[in-house]
């Protein structure tokens, strides 16, 4: 594999060490009783990042890189109180996430590529559950 699809994944994995750490405070904040359909999209997207990461591991592990690793914390903004506030903060997620594959999209070849083409996709669909709007070519 070249040194930019290499990079490339690492950068999704970064994204996804990031997203796993952003949702778990995330799903901290939504109630399950008050807003059950934002938890159930909170969960689920939580559920679909660890999903990814550990895919990115694996792939990035099968190539003989060395997986980087997540950092110790992650910036969250300072007032997730709402469902508005914490489905903004998902739909920016979601939107960072799609740009990062369609980088990964660009750097690849073959099954990185189809595979990466999926993640781009989920996030671009997820993203609509957080009142993101269809786009034609998401991600960019």
């Amino acid at each position: 594999m070249s040194t930019e699809a290499t990079e490339a994944l690492q950068t999704a994995l970064a994204a996804e060490h990031a997203a796993v750490f952003v949702y778990g405070a995330l799903g901290g904040q939504t109630s399950r009783t008050a807003n059950p359909g934002l938890y159930a999209e909170v969960t689920g997207a939580y559920v679909a990042h660890q999903r990814r990461r550990d895919e990115l591991v694996a792939a990035i592990t099968r190539t003989g890189g060395e997986p980087a690793p997540a950092e110790p914390g992650y910036a969250l903004p300072p007032d997730l109180s709402t469902p508005t506030a914490v489905a903004d903060r998902a739909l920016r997620l979601e939107r960072a996430c799609a740009a990062t594959y369609a980088y990964v999209v660009g750097s690849t070849v073959d099954g990185h590529r189809r595979w990466a083409v999926d993640a781009l996709l989920d996030a671009a669909v997820r993203a609509l559950a957080f009142g993101g709007q269809p786009e034609q070519l998401p991600g960019l």
